[in-house]
């Protein structure tokens, strides 16, 4: 069904028009007849001139002047036909299919560790060549895969909402790190994630340095401005950085995949699913 347009209030008020009937309108006022306006909408002849009829009383208006030769709009029609050609060509754009040789889209969130390795996974992840486009959500908060905000989520812990999917990772430990010789004072990161309050807990006066963003932290930290926790799979890729302690227990978790049961069967959101399996498993 159509969208539905409400009358200008001389017509009929609670018999919404709708935008089937107004394109109707559009191509009779085009074409200045209804048998070639029935050609291009695939309403009969009659069937238009009823309809035309019809949302005449709606909008409380005289839109056409009926001649032998075909329909001439009245000064109402010209107004109507000015207002909603702009429209026309608004829905037209915004209806045009994707072009066949767009890439699908699939939308990944993960927090900005997670998403630090997908970055450096990003060619293996879209494909040789190419056959998709991911669009990388880096949030600390949890985006609902429920409600399609994203296709594909990195998660701390089994998905347990109905109508998810989810598969095990590996598991993420975490541990503190520093540059060698660096003091030995926190960077703390102002975060509400298990991580930053670990550290917030047990750093006392012992900081150098506060961020409210985990990514800065770790380029203080190579900075030689003081110690920070990082997943392990983190710090131990770069070969600035050395253990400054052991890991961390408490901190660990089991990483999971999660996804909508249904998303799960598209083409591009499953290849997007193999290749991150094969990368982080």
């Amino acid at each position: 069904m159509g969208e539905r347009i409400r009358g200008d209030g001389r017509g009929q008020q609670d018999d919404p028009v709708e935008w089937n009937d107004m394109a109707a309108f559009l191509a009779i006022a085009r074409h200045g007849g209804l048998s070639a306006a029935a050609r291009d909408t695939g309403s009969s002849a009659p069937t238009l001139g009823r309809r035309m009829r019809a949302l005449e009383r709606k909008l409380g208006r005289e839109l056409f002047v009926r001649r032998t030769h075909g329909y001439d709009l009245t000064e109402d029609g010209k107004r109507l036909q000015a207002d909603l050609s702009r429209a026309e060509s608004v829905i037209a754009r915004a209806a045009r299919p994707a072009p066949q040789d767009a890439l699908p889209v699939v939308r990944i969130t993960a927090g900005t560790w997670t998403m630090l390795a997908l970055a450096d996974r990003i060619a293996a992840l879209t494909g040789d060549p190419p056959d998709l486009r991911v669009r990388l959500l880096q949030q600390e908060d949890v985006l609902s895969i429920p409600r399609r905000e994203a296709a594909i989520g990195f998660r701390s812990q089994r998905p347990t909402d109905d109508g998810l999917a989810g598969h095990q990772l590996r598991r993420v430990e975490f541990a503190p790190y520093s540059t060698r010789g660096t003091l030995h004072d926190w960077i703390v990161v102002r975060a509400d994630t298990p991580s930053a309050r670990w550290v917030t807990r047990r750093c006392g006066n012992a900081i150098s340095v506060e961020t409210d963003t985990p990514r800065l932290a770790l380029d203080l930290a190579l900075r030689k401005m003081g110690r920070v926790i990082l997943p392990t799979f983190v710090g131990d890729a770069y070969a600035e950085l050395e253990r400054a302690g052991p890991i961390v227990d408490e901190l660990g978790h089991d990483q999971w995949l999660v996804t909508h049961n249904e998303d799960r069967h598209l083409a591009e959101v499953r290849r997007a699913l193999d290749r991150i399996t094969e990368a982080f498993g």
